[in-house]
């Protein structure tokens, strides 16, 4: 990796579910899925209907739209600033991961930002999508008070690649000293082009079953790191590939695994490396779902559990927020850059 952070040791696992971290009910989302009678994908809902607007923030470049999600202006805690997922080379505002999701967290009373980041394609690479969320950060911390948000209550997530671009813009933050965000919310996230054994394995038998488009498999990361980082995984930097780097300084994570994905144990490796630099975390392991599940089971139980702890997280970042001193570095009030 290119030097920027120092590399994150990779600690021993001996166990799937530490103690205390959260675990959904058995769904059977993955065998349901891969049953001859079952569907490609769970039938969908449209989501609730939500005050919906775009914006734009100027980016290195140009424009990056932003899609808000409820009145924020009407919200007294956290919001949240999405991205979508898609392997870098796929995805939009419109998948369910990311409408459906704001949809949903929106009527909760939890305003959605979500950020249409330059997909890596026709060319681009890193550091563009990685710009163009800093763009999408920096601005909305901007015009904060203009939007009804508190900017010390903004959080940052994302999903797949999504997460693997929330990710990268947290260890940036941290590392010019910016406000960080008041914590990481992280799906399924794309962190390591090199995938990690999952703890305990995986049910060779029930992934055997799935249809290849459910699985994210160890050449699909090292392909798409490499069309990400436009080149060999071992030049990439830091923020490109954020699993491997030294996690110290990020804020409160909450984490969200899925039992059938090839990719497991790049979010539990994550979640190891993070708990032993001090960084709180919640961990929920989706037993039954598949990676990627959010876009497969839009409005089915399925995905409710996993909606569900996202919005207890976000709730949660009120409390944590209003009992932490004001953020310093080196004795000095943290400045917006």
């Amino acid at each position: 990796m290119t030097a920027g952070r120092r590399e994150s040791p990779a600690p021993a696992r001996d166990s799937e579910v530490p103690p205390g971290d959260a675990l959904a009910p058995d769904a059977g989302f993955a065998q349901y899925l891969a049953a001859p009678e079952g569907p490609q994908t769970l039938p969908g809902q449209a989501g609730p209907d939500v005050a919906i607007r775009t914006v734009a923030a100027e980016g290195r470049r140009g424009p990056v739209a932003i899609r808000i999600y409820g009145e924020p202006s009407q919200a007294a805690g956290p919001a949240l600033v999405w991205l979508h997922g898609g392997g870098f080379v796929s995805g939009s505002l419109d998948m369910p991961e990311s409408d459906y999701l704001g949809r949903v967290l929106a009527s909760s009373g939890i305003p959605v930002l979500s950020v249409d980041y330059r997909l890596a394609r026709d060319g681009v690479h890193f550091p563009v999508p990685h710009e163009d969320t800093l763009a999408a950060w920096f601005w909305i911390r901007r015009n904060a008070a203009e939007l009804g948000l508190d900017p010390g209550l903004l959080c940052l997530g994302g999903a797949g690649a999504g997460g693997n671009l929330a990710v990268g813009a947290a260890l940036y933050l941290t590392d010019a000293g910016k406000p960080l965000p008041a914590k990481l919310l992280l799906a399924y996230p794309f962190l390591h082009a090199e995938l990690p054994p999952p703890a305990g394995g995986l049910d060779e038998e029930v992934m055997a079953t799935l249809p290849r488009y459910l699985r994210f498999t160890l050449e699909d990361c090292v392909r798409q790191a490499e069309n990400y980082v436009g080149g060999p995984v071992s030049m990439a930097s830091s923020y490109a590939m954020p699993g491997y780097a030294d996690p110290s300084g990020l804020p409160p994570t909450a984490m969200v695994a899925c039992e059938y994905d090839d990719a497991r144990g790049s979010s539990e490796l994550f979640a190891d490396n993070l708990r032993q630099a001090g960084v709180p975390v919640s961990f929920f392991l989706a037993r039954g779902a598949v990676h990627g599940h959010l876009n497969h089971a839009a409005g089915s139980p399925e995905a409710q559990p996993v909606l569900d702890f996202l919005a207890t997280e976000l709730a949660a970042a009120k409390a944590l927020f209003h009992s932490a001193k004001p953020a310093t570095r080196g004795g000095l009030p943290v400045r917006e850059g």
